[in-house]
């Protein structure tokens, strides 16, 4: 028999969660995008959740996993960029925040962050970094996929994807990745998808009355062929 204390966590199975989230380089800016489901085993428990975070001016992220680790390493990241302009005068790069998080998640390894990130930015160019739990960084010149829906957007961008994208056919390109996991799997879905552009002109979200237009293209598409 157990003992009264012996914690819950070690008595139930863990809980399933997924999402589907992508990064795309386009010629002048970087596109993220995600589903909008969280999910807690066979529960959709959230239909409309956030999975994209604008950390500065010049740089987005995207996460899959833990909302509670997520949401935790995003108040680091946050922190530490406003630290690090304070003292540089000068704003933090995506290839340093990635550096930065890849730290963090290593030093973490024996009790890991539940956690897969996407950082995507704009220093001299678009820059775009993968980062897995265990804090291995990953540049990526064309596009970036983390989720439980990973096969099925990356067949899509795989398909799609060309060099020097308009930030246009980047975020419909994104929005028919993210739909492709959204149909596909199981753990992925929500109400709508999500998509943030980051360029010369800051870091922002794409509305959903806009991200709309897309979906309905992608529709007339489909059901054309």
């Amino acid at each position: 028999m157990l003992p009264e204390f012996f914690p819950v966590m070690f008595m139930e199975k863990d809980l399933k969660t997924g999402t589907t989230t992508v990064g795309i380089v386009a010629k002048d800016a970087v596109v993220l995008a995600a589903d909008m489901r969280a999910s807690m085993g066979h529960i959709a428990y959230d239909e409309e959740s956030k999975k994209l975070y604008k950390i500065t001016d010049n740089i987005g992220v995207t996460n899959a996993g833990s909302v509670g680790d997520s949401l935790t390493i995003i108040r680091f990241l946050r922190s530490h960029a406003k630290l690090y302009e304070i003292e540089r005068n000068t704003k933090i790069t995506p290839k340093a925040l990635s550096n930065y998080l890849g730290n963090i998640l290593n030093a973490n390894r024996y009790f890991p962050f539940s956690v897969q990130f996407i950082i995507g930015g704009i220093n001299e160019g678009p820059e775009l970094y993968e980062l897995t739990p265990y804090g291995g960084i990953l540049g990526r010149n064309t596009y970036a996929v983390s989720g439980s829906g990973t096969e099925f957007a990356m067949t899509t961008l795989d398909q799609n994807y060309r060099k020097g994208m308009t930030e246009d056919e980047a975020i419909a390109l994104a929005v028919k990745a993210i739909t492709a996991g959204k149909n596909r799997d199981i753990y992925s879905g929500g109400k709508s998808v999500s998509v943030m552009v980051v360029d010369s002109r800051g870091t922002r979200d794409i509305s959903q009355t806009e991200v709309k237009k897309y979906t309905e293209q992608l529709k007339k598409l489909e059901n054309s062929l």
